[in-house]
């Protein structure tokens, strides 16, 4: 079987006889592992299979004791089977027992064998079992042979699959019951949404695994992925998605991967291996679904949806499968949900009648969260267990606002939702009432506000909310969404654009923040492996490491400000020098200008956030080398804290309204102040009305925060006196509570201030 293409093709038509014999499923079982021992040339082929308890069960054996057959379990996790179950990727070793997670079992006889391969055993993109196969030698199994034994495991899933021989979770409608449901999740995109459920089932079951005619299967793919192609550049052209937005540029690099050619190539070999064009799409989206879910990076595991997204569609094209629910039988009151979707497939739907999606998966910054955004669509993942509880049809509500879900609600939740969609109808209209009016206090005070920016569909906001300029422009939004990276002249595009929109407003770019959380698809991963990514290599310390790239960025940026103002600022700086040396290379990129007689910038600034602590010890000697400084909150806290904001266990352990960080901005606001540094705060923190008071009262002037924050802000910010808050306040800062979440908000009460 090593480096023979015949080798499993002829395994897999002996497989095909053994599944059609009038066996038992146990019998049936004990002669694949014999036949997949003697092609392989191995001394021991074991299948283990998931069992009620989710524990992993030696089902069959060949080499091993017979007695432990249904005796030996191993927990997911538990010895080398255990590790390739729940990492679902291929283990070879050519001494097994010498790895740390060997895990022996006296009953099963297996201390003589050495070297050991085992996949996982994968359905629906789910680890159903591991196929081990090992030897009395020391050896290191081939490519081949691992991919061989690949394609084996994926048959053999449809085998025990059929024969019952896995342990079906209690999912199906038999074990639900029509009451109502409470599912929290996390917000993707506002709104609310009141409507009816759709079951987005976009998975084709492949029944036909191994092929009678190999050229034949190869033709049907190569014809399947060329209309595939012509239907994604067919909706790019499409009237709603033919104009310039962020939307559009995730559809391109959804275009990127659909024109792989990497992807088409390893279906093409899985063909050439003996299986069907179907069973190749499903076998390589299986092995890029085990690879995309173990990355460390969440961005590049939320590719994966797009891949999903795309095998789905294939498998549509190849067996001529439509949509259950397409456009023409949508409800008038549509909410989607799915496990998890890409974004062309949401773009399926009538956008006139989809009024929320709901996903068990996926994260904000995914693509198709990106598009549902774009679109106005109220969005919550995260939504644990949604399908196991949800039928067709049935009563649903939609809170992106919160991050909940309300299913088959009782009247008194639908009232209260019906009157909160009211309510926020009537806030908008009078966020847009004082759109254009300025955000100055009872007593005179003036507060800026600004938006948060990343990508062209955001520019519009900054007139729609009545902002005063662009507080934070994430310039890695752009490398992030992209397949490859960004050219000089996309970037140029990019910063024109976003200063051709701002107008005379000012916009703050922040230079290229990547590594912690944020990893770019096109990177090698290889060199972002660290035990705690947010403290490690990333942010400004790569674009000092590697120059190149900061520099190009910041040419970029310097073309597209030609005649015009540029703010540049540079992000996670944790000490002077670092600085120094990145304001060094816009002088570098300035005297490039210079030399070859091309425009520069009207007004240049150049910026820091503070979003280390070590950098606020350094300020009186640091504020007068910069032109402003900008408080990145969601970092500064977390590293005040020693508490990683990504950690669901410890996110919310510490409060942004404890005396300690009021304090700690109080000193930062009052040093700036004293040397006449302008200050913003761009985090979280200043986009919900209660927290941003509590910054106005401290001090604070300037404030950056998504769009749809900006009117509940303005509101409150029209409705209190700051001097009698800063009163209020003095008396907060040295408490020794964890939070004085309460009293601010009791405060705000009393004082009749709109939070």
């Amino acid at each position: 079987m090593a480096g023979s293409v015949g080798g499993p093709r002829i395994l897999l038509r002996r497989l095909r006889e053994v599944m059609a014999e009038p066996e038992s499923a146990q019998k049936r079982l004990d002669k694949i592992v014999v036949l997949i021992a003697a092609n392989m040339v191995a001394e021991v082929c074991s299948v283990y299979l998931m069992n009620g308890a989710r524990e992993l069960e030696l089902s069959a054996t060949e080499g091993l004791k017979p007695s432990a057959v249904h005796a030996t379990r191993l927990r997911v996790g538990e010895g080398l089977v255990g590790d390739i179950a729940a990492h679902a990727r291929p283990l070879n070793l050519a001494d097994a027992q010498s790895h740390p997670g060997f895990a022996y079992r006296p009953e099963t006889g297996e201390e003589i064998y050495k070297s050991l391969m085992g996949v996982p055993i994968l359905r629906s993109g789910k680890v159903v079992g591991v196929l081990v196969v090992q030897n009395r030698t020391k050896r290191h199994y081939t490519e081949e042979e691992v991919e061989a034994l690949q394609t084996v495991a994926m048959v053999l899933a449809e085998v025990v699959a059929a024969a019952d021989l896995i342990t079906a979770e209690p999912d199906d409608a038999g074990f639900r019951q029509p009451r109502s449901y409470h599912i929290p999740g996390a917000s993707f995109a506002e709104g609310i949404a009141l409507g009816h459920a759709v079951l987005h089932e976009p998975r084709v079951h492949v029944t036909k695994l191994i092929a009678e005619d190999t050229e034949l299967e190869l033709k049907r793919l190569e014809q399947a992925v060329y209309a595939l192609r012509g239907s994604i550049d067919d909706m790019l052209e499409t009237e709603d998605l033919s104009h310039a937005g962020e939307h559009r540029e995730v559809l391109q690099a959804y275009r990127m991967f659909a024109n792989d050619r990497g992807w088409l190539q390893r279906m093409l070999e899985a063909v050439n291996t003996g299986l069907t064009a179907e069973a190749a799409v499903e076998r390589v989206q299986n092995d890029t679904r085990a690879r995309l879910q173990r990355a460390a990076d969440p961005y590049i595991r939320d590719r994966l949806h797009d891949f999903d997204d795309l095998a789905n569609r294939l498998l549509r094209q190849l067996t001529g499968v439509t949509l259950a629910s397409l456009s023409a039988n949508l409800p008038n009151d549509a909410i989607i949900i799915a496990r998890n979707m890409g974004p062309a497939e949401l773009l399926d739907y009538d956008k006139d009648r989809l009024r929320g999606l709901v996903l068990e998966e996926g994260a904000p910054n995914a693509h198709v969260s990106i598009v549902a955004r774009a679109f106005g669509i109220a969005t919550v993942g995260r939504a644990e267990d949604i399908l196991q509880h949800v039928e067709p049809g049935d009563a649903i509500i939609v809170d992106g606002d919160t991050g909940e879900v309300y299913l088959r609600p009782s009247q008194e939740v639908i009232a209260s939702y019906s009157e909160k969609a009211r309510f926020r109808a009537r806030k908008q209209e009078q966020y847009k009432a004082i759109r254009g009016e300025p955000a100055i206090t009872l007593d005179g005070e003036k507060v800026a506000l600004y938006v948060n920016a990343g990508l062209q569909v955001d520019l519009p906001h900054l007139d729609e909310a009545g902002a005063e300029g662009i507080g934070l422009f994430r310039t890695e939004l752009q490398f992030m969404i992209a397949s490859t990276l960004p050219s000089l002249r996309d970037q140029i595009e990019l910063y024109r654009a976003v200063l051709d929109e701002a107008g005379d407003k000012p916009a703050v770019f922040r230079t290229l923040d990547i590594g912690g959380d944020k990893m770019l698809p096109y990177m090698n991963l290889a060199a972002f492996k660290e035990e705690n990514p947010a403290l490690g290599w990333r942010a400004i310390r790569i674009s000092l490491d590697r120059p190149a790239l900061l520099r190009h960025q910041i040419r970029a940026l310097l073309t597209a400000a030609a005649g015009r103002s540029l703010r540049i600022m540079f992000p996670m700086v944790a000490e002077i020098a670092e600085f120094r040396r990145a304001k060094a290379l816009v002088e570098k990129e300035i005297a490039r200008l210079e030399k070859f007689g091309k425009e520069k910038p009207a007004l240049l600034e150049v910026g820091t956030m503070l979003e280390v602590p070590s950098l606020v010890w350094q300020l009186d000697t640091l504020l007068p080398e910069v032109d402003f400084v900008s408080i990145g909150s969601n970092d500064l806290l977390q590293f005040l804290f020693a508490s990683d904001r990504g950690n669901p266990r410890v996110a919310t352990r510490y409060d942004f309204l404890s005396p300690i960080v009021l304090s700690f901005i109080r000193h930062i606001v009052r040093t700036c102040r004293a040397h006449g540094t302008p200050l913003t705060l761009c985090g979280e923190m200043s986009g919900k009305p209660l927290e941003a008071m509590a910054l106005v009262g401290l001090g604070l002037r300037r404030i950056s925060m998504s769009p749809a924050a900006i009117g509940p802000v303005k509101m409150m910010v029209r409705s209190l006196d700051t001097a009698k808050l800063a009163a209020f306040m003095d008396g907060l800062y040295d408490l020794p509570d964890r939070s004085v979440r309460e009293q601010l908000a009791a405060y705000a009460e009393e004082n009749g201030i709109a939070i």
